[in-house]
């Protein structure tokens, strides 16, 4: 079961407040990303990694990837305008019969969490998405700011990366989705619009995905616990 990692990269993160894209920015001395691609590298079940960038941050991520020596990382390729479409470029671009694709600024993933995800798509699931249940009571609000309905939180799960997919199954989901002009938020979504089920693998609430300058804050706590032992 070859599987290979795609890692999209491009992003500018524009609610970080940042002159410096999200996922070149420090946790503990050293930049998320890496933080992200190490546990990829340390993981026994991942054959290859493949990282999405653009042009003007490909050669500091290739000085990366060299710098803390990340043999695993095979391709480093110039993805597209929207997320989707480097997405779909990193995958081309991969050469194993199954995908994951996660989010270069979720760096708290855990070896523990790929290892679930890899036995659910042994398991005979075409698509897997790590996700944890929603904890807070969420509301469907009008544009005039106004509660139309009060969801039932049993049956919500916040989606989470990675989303381990097959790749032939998940290049059709791209190709559908670029001929029916669809922008899908996720590659399971896209999944879904083909009508195939996407099985849920249970997560943690650590995996957050650093977003806004208090993720960084939490970032480090995470981390901080996580050298003392304690998450």
């Amino acid at each position: 079961m070859g599987i290979g990692v795609v890692i999209p990269a491009a992003g500018i993160g524009k609610r970080m407040n940042s002159t410096i894209p999200k996922q070149f920015l420090e946790l503990s001395g050293k930049p998320i990303l890496i933080h992200t691609l190490e546990v990829f590298q340390q993981h026994i079940l991942i054959d290859e990694i493949t990282v999405v960038t653009n042009e003007a941050s490909f050669s500091q991520v290739k000085l990366f990837v060299e710098r803390y020596e990340l043999n695993k990382v095979k391709q480093i390729v110039i993805g597209g305008k929207e997320r989707q479409d480097s997405v779909y470029v990193g995958v081309v671009a991969t050469n194993t019969d199954w995908i994951m694709v996660h989010d270069a600024v979720r760096a708290f993933i855990t070896p523990e969490e790929i290892s679930r995800l890899v036995e659910a798509g042994k398991g005979n699931h075409q698509a897997v998405t790590l996700a944890v249940p929603v904890k807070d009571t969420i509301k469907k609000v009008n544009r005039n700011g106004v509660v139309e309905e009060t969801l039932k939180r049993d049956q919500l799960w916040s989606i989470q990366t990675p989303q381990l997919i097959h790749r032939a199954l998940l290049l059709h989901a791209h190709e559908q989705a670029s001929k029916q002009h669809v922008n899908a938020t996720d590659d399971a979504m896209l999944i879904e619009l083909l009508g195939e089920p996407v099985h849920v693998v249970e997560g943690e609430y650590t995996n957050i995905k650093v977003t806004t300058p208090d993720d960084i804050y939490l970032g480090e706590a995470i981390l901080a616990k996580r050298q003392k032992g304690s998450v």
